[in-house]
This record gives structure tokens, C-alpha cells and sequence, in this order.
């Protein structure tokens, strides 16, 4: 019983779609990661300087002070130390941008994909006419005779 089980589960993850699956994952998990790096690191530092030097990470609300120490705090991580509750906006706007950003990318490689697809299945059709001899007239390849001047064909 184990033993059919363990078989069906190797012959289930030896197909290729799992395989595939699995790959198209850990790459877009790897993938993931770079985006959000450029977004957090690369997009936003530009994009908070030109609104009036706003650090989106530290762009929260609070809505409940922390015990601890009283607002205001100066960070989201201060803030999160006093055990303050807050709505964290600017790790929102991260993610929204990162994802943005992840479904552009994913929009434009399967458009590529597509449209490389589309150029290997065209396939190369092979011609069904040829040209009468005598009167130039488009034929089928399989006639002996032209229909047009009825001359007869090789």
C-alpha cells in the first residue's frame, strides 16, 4: 500500500508540468526578491525626495499609542518598539509598486513568449500550384493537363 503510494507520488513529480511548476516558482520567488529590492532601494529614495524627503517605510499612522512610550514616534520601528499600533501605509504603497512592477514584467515576458511561439508554429507551407509552361496560368501540382490552354504537362 505505501509502496503504490510512493509510486504514484514519484511518477506524479516526474512529470514535466510539476517540474516545470516548481522551477517557474523558485525563480519567480528569486525574481521577487529583486523587484522589491529595486522598488525599497532603488524607486522609492528618489520618489520620497521628490515629495518632500517622505521615507515610505516610515510612512504609517498610529492608531492606538504604545504603553510604553507616547507618540509621536520618529519611526515605524519605534513605533513597533513602544507597542503601538499602526496602519503601515508606506509598506503598502512597497508592495503595491513591487507588484506593479513584478506584473509588468510578467505581462511583457509572456507577450514574448507568445510571440516567439507563434513564430516557431507558422509552420512553412509548401505550395500547391505550379505554373503551366505554356500559358503561365496557376495550376494544381497534381495535374497533367492545363485547364486553361489544355496543353499537356511533364
Amino acid at each position: 500500500m505505501i509502496k503504490n503510494i510512493l509510486l504514484e507520488f514519484k511518477k506524479f513529480v516526474m512529470r514535466g508540468n510539476v517540474i516545470d511548476m516548481s522551477v517557474g516558482i523558485i525563480i519567480g520567488a528569486a525574481f521577487t526578491k529583486i523587484v522589491n529590492s529595486i522598488v525599497s532601494d532603488i524607486l522609492m529614495p528618489p520618489l520620497g525626495l521628490l515629495m518632500g524627503k517622505v521615507d515610505f517605510s516610515n510612512w504609517f499612522i498610529v492608531l492606538k499609542p504604545g504603553a510604553a512610550t507616547p507618540g509621536p514616534y520618529e519611526s515605524l520601528s519605534a513605533a513597533q518598539a513602544a507597542g503601538a499600533t499602526t496602519l503601515n501605509v508606506g509598506n503598502l504603497l512597497n508592495a503595491v509598486i513591487s507588484f506593479l512592477i513584478v506584473a509588468i514584467c510578467i505581462f511583457l515576458l509572456i507577450k514574448l513568449i507568445n510571440k516567439l511561439d507563434a513564430l516557431k508554429k507558422s509552420p512553412i507551407q509548401e505550395p500547391t500550384t505550379k505554373k503551366c509552361p505554356y500559358c503561365c496560368m496557376d495550376i494544381p501540382l497534381e495535374a497533367t493537363r492545363c485547364p486553361s490552354c489544355t496543353s499537356h504537362l511533364k
